[in-house]
């Protein structure tokens, strides 16, 4: 009897505690759905006033402005090295040499060929002066004297040639030194000493020399979309891996015209001149290039994410007729048409709204009809930038490609729609050009969302993890 008593205990006792933890789960539940309907419910920043700058970024190979390739004209092997990696050269001093073995060889060959031609020469030209006199006396024929003189010509021709030879014999004998043809320092040296230089196809390079290290340019690969906003004069701004830390600044001294293809992707070439007085730039370091192409100042910006801001449910005045294609009243010849619907809310970037039809109005530029034309509708929400809505037949023009949607949270925490007109972008803030919107409103730029963690594999809370209705609040 005694263990039935306190079997019925444990069972009211249990029975207690489920009532209790279920009346505990709804009371949260309510808390949070009124959460939902109050402010806590969204993101929200000020309205602000402030500078907005439009870059276009790149990324482009830091070189020394004038790099000269030194070479050799000659095969050889190196047989001398003057010049190093680093090394401050001037211009005409000696870098390197070749052995210069087989070019003097070649060079007293060449001086014997000319004294011998040398010696041919007179020979031929006393055999010439003999049969002249022989001929003017009438003891020998012409055809004796034409010989004479043809091989006298012939004579002399192999001395030029060879005296030809011997100059060239010298000049490669003399490319064996390498000279420096500028003043600068040795970026690289591509041979050692022992190391054969052939050239044969080619002029092989046996230093880089940079001019100037103290001057230094920035090759910046710009895309084809962004080229028409790059002009000469224009401030530019880049860091490097060396120093993440440290901003360069320098500007653009050309826009050249020679387009580079890579995948299908078409940039060109912006060069951009950077002072470099303490020598931390060095050729071809990577540098992150930032142009700025526009700049307002001390103007209305609202943030990029109210921008793509999207309420879950129709908000009152900014989808009334809730399907996309809401048609207005039509208005009578010669009086202003009403205005037409606005598009519903759509995930598309570029979805637009239809207006209603207006009067046979005049077509006027902007978004009101003319004398009797209706109005366009606003173009549907759709998170990105290029809405439009089109005005019915009386042709008042919808919104424009820059005219936007966004939402103010009023004092009573319920959603504003205010249409606006953008302009310049940095990224982060939008130019407000036009609209109802004033500095301090506060402005949704998202939900807000609470996570909730749960163990892999749980049950019984549905297939997030979470209880019903309570995913966002």
């Amino acid at each position: 009897m005694e263990e039935l008593e306190n079997n019925h205990k444990g069972r009211k006792l249990l029975v207690i505690a489920l009532v209790v933890a279920a009346a505990v789960l709804v009371a949260v539940f309510m808390m949070q759905r009124g959460k939902g309907n109050g402010g806590d419910k969204y993101r929200t920043e000020l309205v602000d006033r402030g500078n907005i700058t439009m870059t276009v970024n790149a990324t482009g190979a830091v070189s020394a402005v004038k790099t000269v390739q030194v070479g050799s004209q000659v095969s050889g092997i190196i047989s001398k090295l003057y010049a190093d990696f680093n090394s401050f050269v001037k211009k005409g001093q000696l870098l390197a040499e070749l052995d210069p073995t087989p070019f003097q060889q070649a060079v007293e060959q060449r001086n014997a060929d000319v004294v011998k031609s040398q010696v041919e020469v007179a020979n031929a030209q006393i055999t010439y002066s003999r049969q002249k006199r022989l001929f003017d006396s009438g003891l020998i024929a012409r055809a004796e004297l034409d010989g004479a003189k043809a091989a006298y010509d012939s004579a002399r021709a192999s001395l030029d040639l060879s005296r030809a030879s011997l100059r060239q014999a010298q000049t490669s004998l003399g490319y064996t030194k390498i000279f420096s043809p500028i003043d600068g320092v040795v970026v690289a040296r591509q041979y050692d000493i022992g190391q054969t230089v052939a050239a044969s196809f080619q002029a092989p390079t046996l230093f880089t020399i940079a001019q100037d290290l103290t001057k230094m340019q920035v090759q910046a690969d710009v895309d084809q979309s962004d080229i028409g906003r790059m002009k000469v004069g224009e401030p530019v701004h880049f860091t490097v891996d060396a120093y993440p830390d440290q901003e360069f600044r320098g500007q653009i001294s050309q826009v050249r015209l020679n387009a580079t293809v890579t995948q299908n992707v078409i940039t060109y070439p912006v060069i951009v001149e950077v002072p470099n007085p303490d020598g931390k730039l060095r050729p071809s370091m990577t540098a992150n290039v930032v142009v700025e192409v526009a700049t307002v100042r001390d103007v209305l910006r609202v943030p990029n994410a109210a921008l793509r801001f999207k309420p879950d449910v129709p908000v009152a005045g900014a989808a009334a007729a809730g399907q996309g294609r809401a048609a207005g009243p039509t208005g009578s010849a010669g009086a202003p048409g009403a205005a037409g619907g606005a598009g519903a809310p759509a995930a598309d970037q570029n979805a637009s709204g239809t207006g209603g039809t207006g009067g046979g109005g005049r077509r006027r530029r902007g978004g009101d009809a003319a004398a009797g034309g209706g109005t366009g509708g606003a173009g549907a929400n759709g998170g990105g930038r290029n809405w439009s809505g089109q005005g019915g037949s009386g042709r008042g023009g919808g919104g424009r490609r820059n005219s936007q949607t966004v939402y103010v949270l009023t004092d009573t925490n319920t959603l504003k729609p205010v249409s606006i007109r953008t302009g310049l972008s940095d990224g982060r803030y939008t130019q407000v050009v036009s609209g109802d919107l004033q500095p301090g409103a506060k402005i949704v730029t998202g939900l807000a969302t609470v996570k909730v963690q749960t163990p892999a594999g749980s049950t019984g809370l549905g297939g997030s993890g979470r209880p019903p209705g309570m995913g966002r609040f």
